[in-house]
């Protein structure tokens, strides 16, 4: 059996991170993703400090390896008929222009569907292709302001603060993946084929990947806290506690794993205070208790204390670094990293898979990152364009 999305070709006019990734995941379960680039290549090719990386920066690599890169000059004549020949022989389309430069560029919804009717097409933009706010410039950390998500973490008072990764990006290209695939299946189904346009808003995926506080807001006027690294059930056994070497997050919810917890650390005998015998009761509390749990966790390890309270069956995890986090996935052999070859040294290096595993023909490639333009001649004698160069 093959891959999900074998046969499927997806044409990629998107850019940096949002558009990319989303193809990276159609790419990871079987899809041709045909890259289409300006003579200048995708700015995130230069997202590097390494001046021998420029145009094959390491983001690049994460998020375009197993893809064909075409470069395509859009504004010519000759590159906009490559781009409808290219269109015509496509499953899927997708950009994130700007609301509007697609159909100025004649890559607009109703122009492609002419050529192909069954196509999905898909726009990813910062607030959508209609409404006020339409026309605004949007990247990641913007959207994370405009959305409120700069202020839900940290404590009450504290500066608004960015979430420390392109996390609106990475949720929205999750989004569109999702979208896209739905919209196939959609089509596939549908007797006529009639194909489906797909409008992604960065701000709207945000609200989404939000939802656990949008919600109780929209429901019951539920203003969310900044509470730190408190977890959101609000419990003072569910936090992050400093210990003798780093810290632990703990996350005992339930009353029996705040039982459970009390007896690895050998203070049952605080369920018998009256303070602490109940979760109404612990939360009024909560300082009390967390001045005597952090007193019995700063006399072990972060890492024995892991081991002792998950046996247990009480969550809990060191605080650990970016290297430590990666060692750790790498003990438990799910197949999150590939092995692909990297095009600047010649060498093996690895990326992220999708995230998730089949029982057979799962995700994954063994395509490197494409140089610029590397399929363009391959591709424009597929689709039958002539002088590939002038495009």
């Amino acid at each position: 059996m093959a891959q999900p999305l074998a046969g499927v070709r997806v044409a990629d006019f998107s850019h940096v991170i949002a558009g990319p990734l989303a193809t990276q995941f159609l790419c990871l379960l079987g899809a041709e993703v045909i890259k289409v680039e300006p003579p200048t290549g995708d700015v995130m090719r230069y997202y590097t400090q390494d001046a021998a990386r420029r145009g094959a920066a390491e983001p690049f690599i994460g998020v375009n390896a197993g893809k064909k890169s075409v470069v395509i000059d859009l504004k010519t004549d000759a590159g906009r008929a490559a781009a409808h020949a290219l269109v015509k022989s496509s499953d899927i389309f997708i950009e994130n222009f700007r609301p509007a430069v697609a159909e100025r560029l004649g890559l607009g919804a109703a122009e492609l569907r002419k050529l192909n009717p069954s196509l999905i097409y898909c726009s990813v933009s910062g607030y959508g292709q209609e409404g006020p706010y339409r026309d605004f410039p949007a990247i990641d950390q913007v959207i994370q302001s405009v959305a409120g998500l700069m202020n839900l973490s940290g404590q009450e008072g504290d500066p608004a603060q960015r979430v420390g990764f392109p996390i609106v990006d990475t949720y929205t290209a999750l989004l569109t993946a999702f979208a896209i695939l739905a919209a196939y299946v959609q089509n596939k189904a549908d007797p006529e084929g009639r194909g489906q346009v797909v409008d992604v808003s960065m701000f709207d995926a945000t609200m989404v990947m939000m939802s656990s506080v949008v919600g109780p807001r929209l429901i019951s006027g539920l203003r969310p806290s900044r509470v730190g690294n408190r977890g959101f059930s609000g419990a003072p056994t569910a936090d992050t506690f400093d210990t003798a070497d780093g810290q632990i997050t703990v996350g005992a919810v339930q009353q029996v794993q705040v039982e459970r917890m009390f007896e690895v650390m050998g203070c049952s005998g605080l369920l018998d205070d009256m303070r602490f015998a109940t979760p109404d009761v612990r939360m009024e509390n909560d300082t009390a208790l967390q001045a005597e749990l952090t007193a019995i966790f700063k006399t072990g390890s972060a890492l024995d204390w892991e081991k002792r309270l998950s046996k247990a069956g009480v969550p809990a995890g060191k605080v650990r670094d970016f290297d430590e986090a990666i060692e750790f996935q790498k003990q438990h052999e799910r197949d999150l990293f590939l092995s692909i070859e990297d095009r600047i040294t010649g060498k093996p290096v690895q990326i992220l898979n999708a995230g998730f595993q089949f029982q057979h023909d799962g995700p994954g490639t063994n395509g490197p990152a494409p140089t610029l333009g590397e399929h363009t001649d391959e591709i424009m004698r597929e689709i039958g364009v002539v002088h590939s160069k002038s495009a």
